[in-house]
C-alpha cells in the first residue's frame, strides 16, 4: 500500500474497525484509531465548555433554608419592633404633640436624650412605656372588627385584584372599622401621654371601659368633643394615610424587584426564579419601611391635629418635655379641626405642626438598626452551622494515561 496524502485520508473518512488498520483495536469513541503506521495519532485536546451565563449550578438545600431562617427572623423582628420596642418614641412623639404650650418643639432627636435622661432618674425606666397594653388592645380590636365585618359583608379585607368594585368595598370596610375604634383609640391616646405622677395607673381593660363611655357621651360638657364629631376627621386621615401607605409600598417593591432583575441580568445570573424567596422577603420588610416612614412624614401635621382634638376636655396632665422634670395640663379651646391647624399655625409656627419630629426619627432609626443586627447574627449563625462543601477532584482526561 503507498503513501497517502492527506486529501486521500480525509477523502476516505474514518477508517472502517473491519479493516486490518494499525492499531483498529485501540479506537477512540468517535471511531479514529489510536496507532497510524507505527505513529500515535494527536487527539485535539477535549475541555468542557462551560459558560458562566448558561451554566445551571446545583442549588444548596443547606443555603436556601439558611436564607429562609433569615429573612423569617428579619420579618419577626420588624413585628416585635413596630409594636413594642418603638413604643417609647411613640410616647415621646404623641407628649410633644398634644403640648400647645411647650417651647422646646424637638425636631431633631438630640435635644430629646437629656428630657429622656431626666425622665428616667424621675420616674423611673418604665416612664415610657405607658399605655402599651392599651395600643395593643385597640390594635388587635381593629383586627377583629375588619375580620367580623368581612365575614357578614362581601367586602375584602385584603385588596387580592384591584379593581373600582373591590377597592371601594375595602375603603368602605376600613371606614367601619376605624370608627368603630375610635372611641378606644380616644381612650387609649389619654393612657398614652398622661404622667404616672400625677394621675393613677389606668389597669390593663380600663380602655374599654373608658372608650364605652366616651362612646355613650354624646352631650356637650365644657370643651370635650363628642365623638361623632371626632369621626369624619380621624377617619378621612386614616383612610388617606392608608391607602398612600399601600401605594407607595407597592411603587417601592416594583421598583426594587426591576433593580434587582436588572443586577441579575448585568451579572449573568440566569436563574429560574429571579426573585429568590430570601430577596423577596428583604424587598418585602424594606418596601414596608419605606411607606410607613414615607406615610409618618407627610401625615405628622394632620395627625397632630387630630390628637389634640381627641384630648381637649380630657383633663389629661402630661410630662413637661421642656424640662423632663414637671408636669403640665393641656387646655385647649378648638371648635374644630380647621381652628385647631389655623390657631397652631398663628401661635406656634408652621414648625408647630411638626412637634416631637425628632422622636420620629429615633423611632425608624431603632428600628432599622434591629432589622440590620438581626439579619447580621442569623447570617453569622448561619454561616457557622453550614457544612462546608467538598470540592470532587476530576479525573484526568484519557489522553494523559498511558
Amino acid at each position: 500500500m503507498g503513501d497517502l496524502n492527506y486529501s486521500e485520508l480525509t477523502r476516505r473518512g474514518p477508517p472502517n474497525p473491519n479493516m486490518p488498520w494499525e492499531g483498529a483495536a485501540s479506537l477512540t469513541p468517535t471511531g479514529y484509531p489510536t496507532v497510524y503506521r507505527g505513529r500515535e495519532v494527536i487527539r485535539p485536546l477535549e475541555i468542557p465548555n462551560y459558560h458562566p451565563l448558561v451554566e445551571d449550578s446545583p442549588i444548596n438545600d443547606n443555603d436556601a433554608m439558611v436564607k429562609q431562617i433569615i429573612g423569617k427572623g428579619c420579618g419577626l423582628a420588624s413585628l416585635i419592633t413596630e409594636n413594642l420596642l418603638i413604643h417609647p418614641f411613640i410616647v415621646l412623639r404623641r407628649q410633644c404633640q398634644v403640648n400647645p404650650i411647650s417651647k422646646k418643639y424637638h425636631v431633631v432627636p438630640i435635644t430629646l436624650i437629656p428630657v429622656i435622661i431626666r425622665l428616667h432618674q424621675t420616674q423611673g425606666l418604665n416612664t415610657l412605656w405607658k399605655g402599651i397594653g392599651s395600643v395593643l388592645l385597640v390594635r388587635g380590636l381593629t383586627l377583629a372588627v375588619e375580620d367580623l365585618v368581612s365575614k357578614v359583608t362581601p367586602w375584602p379585607k385584603e385588596l387580592t385584584h384591584l379593581s373600582f368594585k373591590s377597592l371601594g368595598q375595602h375603603i368602605l370596610l376600613k371606614c367601619v372599622s376605624i370608627g368603630v375604634v375610635t372611641p378606644f383609640y380616644s381612650a387609649s391616646l389619654v393612657e398614652t401621654v398622661q404622667s404616672e405622677v400625677a394621675s393613677e395607673r389606668p389597669g390593663v381593660l380600663d380602655v374599654f371601659r373608658d372608650g364605652a363611655i366616651r362612646l355613650l357621651d354624646v352631650g356637650n360638657k365644657g370643651r370635650l368633643i363628642p365623638i361623632y364629631a371626632l369621626l369624619p376627621p380621624t377617619i378621612v386621615c386614616s383612610v388617606v394615610k392608608y391607602l398612600f401607605t399601600i401605594s407607595v409600598k407597592s411603587i417601592a417593591s416594583h421598583i426594587m424587584r426591576t433593580r434587582h432583575k436588572y443586577t441579575q441580568e448585568s451579572q449573568g445570573a440566569y436563574s429560574r426564579d429571579l426573585i429568590s424567596e430570601s430577596a423577596a422577603q428583604d424587598i418585602e420588610i424594606q418596601s414596608v419601611l419605606i411607606s410607613m416612614f414615607t406615610a409618618e412624614v407627610i401625615f405628622y401635621p394632620f395627625e397632630t391635629v387630630i390628637q389634640r382634638l381627641h384630648l381637649q376636655g380630657t383633663r389629661t396632665i402630661i410630662d413637661n418635655l421642656d424640662t423632663g422634670r414637671s408636669v403640665t395640663a393641656l387646655l385647649t379651646d378648638y371648635s374644630g379641626a380647621a381652628d385647631c391647624y389655623r390657631n397652631i399655625i398663628s401661635t406656634e409656627g408652621p414648625l408647630g405642626l411638626y412637634k416631637g419630629f425628632g422622636a420620629l426619627i429615633m423611632q425608624f432609626a431603632v428600628h432599622v438598626l434591629v432589622l440590620k443586627s438581626t439579619k447580621w447574627i442569623l447570617t453569622e449563625v448561619g454561616t457557622f452551622l453550614r457544612p462546608k462543601q467538598k470540592i470532587p477532584k476530576s479525573a484526568p482526561p484519557s489522553y494523559y494515561e498511558i
